[in-house]
């Protein structure tokens, strides 16, 4: 990854009781949807996550309103969502309506439902939905420099994000309930029309040489198929980059996709599928007008973003990576602040590492006791598990590589189990297995609490890995194997110094 400079934290974080819930309603042109937060509020976890595809943007093109079915289907889901935030405790509840609602003709019809039901709404307006996905664009690539394109059913909104703030931002009524009946007369004509309104708007060229983030279902659903067809090896979206070639390839082939073939993707909702045409043609026109490098895919949006956009400048500042990998030790692990002390302990042997991959190996180290609860034979496979498949963000799919390789190796494991060689190199993977070793020896000669870690060093001197210990006692057999072991990674002799301060 780029190089992330956050503020460095070690505060404890507060316990689970002492972290508010809340909960983002949003009714979208396509789908409305339910998420509770709970936890940091750098990056706080989903608790629960629910969508309701009520369609309330598919009828706008031609009738100008809602129709009484996606009208009946949103009250519905609106009255259930409601109830199930109350029965959450959510300490905050926000809805908010974006495209379909706004440009509705009865979208007033809607509003007054939600009010019957206890919910206030607020009816964004384009730009406000804009700087929502740019701030959400933010939360998860803290570096970003490029165009965020956020596709709805009913609007497409871009922004501009550098230096970790939204700089321009644009609405465009390009969503992909509304791309069809702007595609019947043809491919070119639909180009022209879409580079017209760009032009018209002055972003023509705006993305030149630098990456679109992709913001939507049917976007990431987009992401979800290449993932497929190229046979990626590791099942996560965000992040997940698509060339101009490859979205040129997927212009050709979603067309003469059937169903049938659609439905064996794995996770591609079916609801989705009939947005494929729509999205993959617009973004194949948006990448050529806006001269962008190229597409990543990012889990975060619009409720991300309005989170995000409530954050003071310090909260902000804060390594999502870091905050979420903390959290993650916190509630799998047993000690509490141990993966901080642990890090501390071991960064000596790695002084010259980059930043960014420092971080990695601090996440590494806060997430070294996720496996403990598991059969002793699984720990290695429930650490690589966590790394691989875990909700982190500002993180890519070489870093997911080293960090599964690092607490791989420091719960128990041997060699480079697959996916890892196809994710990171195998100079990559040699740094990070050294991680785990080192990291597996301070768990072992701690027994995962403070004092023999503060009263113990580990140091390189003259081609040896010198491990200084206060109390002779604590090096055991086990210790010294672990000692060992990590000498034999870093290419050094293992040596012991006993000198109580």
């Amino acid at each position: 990854m780029a190089s992330l400079l956050f503020r460095k934290s070690v505060v404890a974080p507060p316990s689970a009781a002492d972290q508010p819930r809340t909960a983002i309603i949003d009714i979208g042109s396509n789908s409305i949807r339910l998420v509770v937060y709970q936890g940091p509020p750098r990056l706080p976890a989903i608790l629960f996550n629910e969508k309701v595809m009520a369609g309330l943007g598919r009828s706008l093109a031609a009738t100008g309103a809602i129709d009484a079915a996606a009208l009946a289907t949103a009250r519905g889901a609106l009255a259930r969502f409601a109830a199930v935030a109350r029965a959450m405790a959510a300490t905050t509840v926000r809805t908010v309506a974006t495209a379909a609602v706004r440009d509705a003709a009865n979208g007033a019809t809607l509003l007054a439902d939600a009010h019957a039901l206890g919910l206030s709404v607020e009816l964004l307006t384009g730009e406000q939905e804009a700087v929502a996905a740019g701030e959400g664009v933010l939360s998860a690539f803290p570096d970003a420099d490029g165009v965020v394109g956020d596709l709805g059913g009913g609007s497409l909104e871009l922004v501009r994000v550098v230096a970790g703030t939204v700089t321009d931002r644009a609405s465009f009524p390009f969503g992909v309930l509304r791309i069809p009946a702007l595609r019947a007369k043809g491919g070119k004509p639909f180009e022209r029309h879409v580079a017209g309104r760009l032009e018209a708007a002055g972003w023509t060229g705006r993305g030149r040489g630098l990456p679109f983030y992709l913001v939507g279902g049917s976007w990431r659903a987009l992401a979800r198929l290449d993932m497929d067809l190229s046979d990626y090896p590791l099942p996560i979206i965000h992040g997940y980059v698509l060339s101009t070639d490859a979205v040129l390839r997927l212009t050709r082939a979603v067309p003469q996709m059937g169903k049938q073939r659609l439905r064996a993707v794995p996770g591609l909702a079916a609801a989705r599928a009939a947005t494929l045409g729509p999205a993959t043609a617009l973004l194949a026109v948006l990448l050529r007008q806006l001269d962008s490098s190229g597409a990543t895919a990012s889990a975060f949006g619009l409720r991300e973003g309005l989170l995000h956009a409530k954050l003071d400048r310090e909260t902000r500042a804060q390594d999502p990576l870091i905050v979420a990998a903390r959290e993650e030790g916190r509630v799998l692990g047993r000690f509490p602040e141990h993966g901080d002390l642990l890090h501390r302990w071991i960064a000596p042997l790695f002084a010259d590492e980059p930043p960014a991959t420092a971080r990695l190996r601090h996440a590494a180290c806060l997430l070294a006791d996720v496996g403990w609860r598991a059969n002793p034979e699984f720990r290695a496979e429930r650490g690589l598990e966590v790394a691989l498949h875990g909700n982190w963000v500002a993180i890519d799919a070489a870093g997911r590589g080293q960090l599964g390789q690092a607490l791989f190796v420091a719960l128990g494991g041997q060699g480079s189990p697959d996916p890892l060689p196809r994710l990171a190199t195998p100079a990559a993977l040699r740094v990070a297995a050294a991680w785990g070793s080192a990291i597996r020896l301070g768990q072992r000669l701690s027994g995962g609490l403070a004092a023999p870690l503060e009263g113990s060093r580990l140091a390189l001197a003259a081609g040896a890995l010198v491990l200084s210990l206060d109390d002779a006692a604590l090096y055991g057999e086990t210790v010294q194997k672990r000692h060992e072991a990590l000498a034999q990674a870093l290419g050094l002799r293992p040596a012991l110094d006993v000198s109580p301060r």
